[in-house]
């Protein structure tokens, strides 16, 4: 009989409560009352500038929620096409081009 290793092998399901499969709620708020347009970036999305608008409240102030998982997350908001750092972030990195990035912890 000729199987393959992937046969033998036990079917591992993969842990429902591990802190990696784990996703948290997080809010993010942008000053910019005069912005027309805010969009959030980062590894989470790519850095991809339509993947995450953020929307305009009543204050001026911008907001965007996501569900994200367990770890560190590099991002910037958009601020009518300018990156900008966010003041009240966790804290700041740079990322792989360098670059200063806001950083935010998800536990």
């Amino acid at each position: 009989m000729n199987a393959s290793t992937s046969e033998l092998a036990p079917a591992v399901a993969p842990n429902p409560y591990s802190a990696r499969n784990t996703r948290h709620h997080i809010n993010f708020f942008c000053r910019a009352p005069g912005a027309t347009r805010v969009s959030l970036i980062g590894d989470f999305n790519r850095w991809q500038s339509n993947a995450n608008p953020m929307c305009q409240m009543p204050d001026g102030s911008w907001m965007a929620s996501l569900e994200l998982p367990h770890g560190y997350h590099q991002y910037l908001f958009l601020v009518d096409g300018k990156p900008t750092l966010d003041p009240n972030a966790a804290g700041k990195t740079r990322n792989d081009r360098n670059e200063a990035v806001s950083l935010t912890a998800v536990s």
